[in-house]
């Protein structure tokens, strides 16, 4: 059997450092904004959700369904984000334009919505903006020059 009681040291001494320093390095990429994931995510969640903690589901059919596929798209783009950052932090402009739409919704997509609907969209959308411009401007940042 193994000895795996000695003591671990430092490992600077290790052979393989610089490798995985660099590999270590390249896999965090531009994670700069990897506290924002979890925060996109439950924007999406919420906006999903909102009919129905609302209770509005019943009075904008039309809307109702919208925030669902918005809320997911949203939180798809989220699990996106931490899943492969590389790779989803480009598509930080579509949290953008998906957050612009949130705010607008309620009149092109709602039938005479009322005050607590607009409000709940555009809160949501002004979230997922902000979060979304976050992400754009970080990766923008992270960008390795040429």
């Amino acid at each position: 059997m193994a000895n795996v009681s000695h003591s671990r040291g430092d490992m600077s001494t290790h052979p393989d450092v610089s490798e995985m320093r660099t590999r270590h390095d390249r896999m965090l990429g531009g994670r700069d904004v990897a506290l924002v994931d979890g925060p996109v995510f439950l924007v999406g969640l919420y906006c999903a959700a909102s009919p129905w903690i609302l209770h509005y589901s019943a009075s904008q059919p039309a809307l109702m369904t919208h925030n669902l596929i918005v809320g997911i798209a949203i939180g798809l783009l989220a699990l996106g984000f931490t899943a492969a950052p590389a790779r989803m932090y480009g598509l930080s402009w579509a949290m953008c334009a998906l957050g612009i739409w949130m705010i607008v919704a309620p009149w092109v997509v709602g039938d005479s919505p009322d005050a607590g609907v607009i409000v709940n969209n555009i809160v949501i959308g002004a979230l997922a903006l902000i979060l979304g411009l976050l992400c754009a401007g970080t990766a923008a940042k992270s960008v390795p020059k040429t």
